[in-house]
């Protein structure tokens, strides 16, 4: 990994989540993103044929943030989701691709006739 977390901070209204690391990289993340490509097999599936997309999440807040050892963090939102571990790659991936993530998240949604 080229950099590491150094802190994780919700906002008061736990609608985002902001990722700063040691290289100085820092990223908001909506709570929304995170919950509908949480990297749990319940969304994504055990192939890429078996991922879901997760409608009805645009209001979602996070609820609780679980340190998983050294490597990831356990997010729980309020809709009951918590199995999914975020790992610190995935984190920063989320972070440097988010706009692309969410535009083919959005695109995903129209196809399929479902709303945020």
């Amino acid at each position: 990994m080229a950099s590491w977390p150094t802190e994780l901070k919700l906002d008061k209204d736990k609608s985002v989540l902001t990722v700063s690391f040691d290289d100085g990289a820092q990223f908001a993340l909506p709570a929304e993103l995170l919950r509908v490509l949480s990297p749990s097999a319940e969304v994504q599936g055990h192939s890429p044929e078996q991922r879901v997309t997760v409608p009805g999440k645009e209001n979602v807040r996070i609820q609780k943030l679980e340190p998983v050892g050294t490597y990831a963090v356990r997010i729980t939102f309020d809709d009951g989701h918590n199995t999914g571990l975020y790992v610190w790659d995935y984190l920063r991936d989320l972070g440097e691709n988010h706009e692309t993530r969410l535009r083919s998240y959005l695109n995903e949604l129209a196809e399929k006739g479902l709303s945020r």
